[in-house]
């Protein structure tokens, strides 16, 4: 689902990628941990905060016959193809347009209780990635938008053609880890006096003419990532996630979030640490899990994906109880 595309395509053909699209990453271990080992008893409320194309959703629903999925996602386009999807499982799927931040009331909007799963996969899904009208593709032109929810009101192009260069640096820095960032941000306070930047792949070519393009890994890689995270706000959105499901996760209950940033995985490290320090959490993955030698080979995607989990072992006060 997640992820960021990170090493050049393959020109020859339409779609210039020859990897899996919609293929969800860590499949597997998602379900293991969320609930294979107990899966005759284990009743109850799974969400999965980041619905994409509904396969870690169908892989739960599958593995998991008692429980029941509340699928949720910002972009009412992927919730179309969410819905065809995961039709077959008829009213075991409650499926929302919510981000992160709205967890907890699209759990009370369909009246759900015992929650008993929880999964966050950060970033951007591959329904998103490769579509060019989305903005998102630095590999197929198209408007410079990047917005997961089309309500957003800011764009990339706004954050491109309005910050100065000195933020502009900072943010690709710090949110994409771009450590030629000043060189890059120079180059495109300089490019937008001529006329703003409104198309990805104009913006692509200044990078690469600034930073030059040799190497595996694209030279707007980073750039694009930070311009997606600021654009979403998706720091915030994952620590708002996070602490929705310490609220609503009963007892034992599991938290796996899937993470293709050092940044964000540090943080869901930190939350599960602290919250390990009060009681509140144990921590079920001592380094984050990665994906087999086997899907790497099958979904070029999974290869950054970092995947932590964590059980509640301590409900705040106001946690909602009661039945399913």
């Amino acid at each position: 689902m997640g992820g960021v595309e990170m090493e050049r395509r393959n020109e020859s053909g339409a779609g210039g990628a020859s990897w899996s699209v919609h293929e969800p990453v860590l499949a597997l271990e998602v379900v293991r941990f969320l609930g294979a080992d107990r899966p005759s008893e284990l009743e109850g409320w799974i969400v999965d905060g980041t619905l994409g194309a509904g396969g870690h959703s169908r892989a739960l629903l599958a593995a998991l016959p008692r429980v029941q999925l509340l699928g949720l996602d910002q972009d009412p386009e992927i919730l179309a193809h969410a819905r065809e999807s995961l039709a077959p499982f008829g009213r075991r799927v409650q499926v929302r347009r919510a981000r992160f931040s709205q967890l907890g009331s699209a759990l009370e909007a369909v009246g759900a209780r015992r929650v008993v799963g929880i999964l966050l996969d950060i970033g951007a899904s591959s329904l998103q990635l490769d579509s060019a009208k989305r903005g998102f593709s630095f590999f197929a032109d198209g408007p410079l938008d990047m917005r997961m929810d089309p309500e957003r009101e800011r764009t990339a192009a706004d954050i491109v053609n309005g910050w100065d260069e000195s933020d502009l640096a900072d943010l690709f820095f710090y949110e994409g880890g771009e450590t030629r960032s000043r060189k890059i941000a120079r180059a495109i306070v300089e490019s937008r006096r001529r006329a703003p930047f409104q198309r990805t792949l104009a913006l692509a070519d200044v990078i690469e003419h600034a930073v030059g393009g040799s190497g595996k890994t694209h030279p707007a890689t980073r750039v694009f990532q930070a311009l997606r995270r600021a654009v979403n706000e998706e720091g915030d959105e994952l620590l708002a996630g996070l602490a929705a499901a310490q609220e609503w996760l009963v007892d034992a209950g599991r938290l796996a979030v899937i993470s293709f940033h050092s940044g964000e995985d540090a943080e869901v490290k930190r939350f599960f640490a602290q919250g390990s320090s009060e009681g509140q959490w144990e921590t079920l993955t001592r380094k984050p899990v990665t994906a087999s030698r086997e899907e790497l080979l099958r979904n070029r995607r999974s290869r950054s994906a970092l995947l932590r989990v964590g059980a509640r072992t301590r409900r705040a006060q106001s946690v909602r109880g009661g039945g399913a």
